[in-house]
């Protein structure tokens, strides 16, 4: 199957209905509103093609890029594959999901994030600390920096209040991740979330709330899922 094959399939699978919704969650164009059951239909008929991962990605539409992201060998993504990957991903279902969960997944996940949440431009950063959320959700605590973890969480209760909305959001996200999915976190987290208190950030025309960091990771507590992996990262 050639990406143009798959753009053609993706185009006849929009949904008017889809597209208003993801508008209302920043989508920009051009992308069809495909839905995500959709694109995971054509995920299982793909499973992993990363040449044709690559090119539907630089096609620039959303739910290509999208579908991209699940369809790529992860492990075969490059520092260099992962920057462009970054700076083209244009709205946050791409700059917050889709280039994270690949980063995660692959070899230059933690190296390049911390270079990532040091970015000026608010999409590359966010997409830095969502991606550190994403690799405690999968990878085993011995492969973690604890160190580096206590580091981090201390500088976002510290500094969480002053940036860019998207940056806020996923800070924010890597605190309930850290405390839920790492329970050697757990304590330290729940201290940095009652540092940070109540996290706002602008959500657009959607009901969307921002979770609050203490309440989610005590919700997992309480249903004795501290420290449980996911096998990916990937929605």
């Amino acid at each position: 199957m050639t990406a143009r094959e798959v753009v053609d399939q993706l185009k006849a699978l929009g949904k008017p209905s889809i597209k208003k919704v993801l508008l209302n969650h920043g989508a920009r164009e051009p992308f069809f509103g495909v839905s995500v059951e959709d694109l995971k239909k054509i995920q299982n008929r793909i499973k992993i093609n990363h040449s044709l991962a690559m090119e539907l990605f630089e096609t620039g539409i959303s739910d290509a890029m999208y579908l991209a992201g699940l369809i790529v060998d992860d492990a075969r993504m490059t520092n260099e594959d992962l920057d462009c990957w970054v700076k083209a991903a244009y709205w946050p279902m791409l700059s917050e999901s889709t280039v994270p969960w690949v980063a995660s997944e692959g070899r230059h996940g933690w190296e390049i994030l911390l270079e990532w949440i040091e970015s000026d431009v608010e999409s590359i950063a966010a997409a830095g600390w969502s991606t550190l959320g994403a690799v405690h959700k999968i990878k085993p605590d011995d492969e973690l920096d604890q160190a580096t973890i206590g580091e981090l969480l201390d500088r976002v209760a510290g500094t969480i209040h002053d940036q860019p909305d998207r940056v806020r959001l996923q800070m924010n996200g890597f605190v309930i991740d850290a405390g839920s999915f790492v329970a050697a976190s757990t304590d330290r987290a729940l201290e940095a979330a009652d540092r940070i208190g109540l996290v706002k950030v602008g959500m657009g025309e959607t009901a969307c709330k921002v979770p609050g960091a203490r309440e989610s990771i005590e919700k997992v507590q309480a249903a004795g899922r501290l420290g449980k992996k996911r096998k990916t990262a990937k929605c």
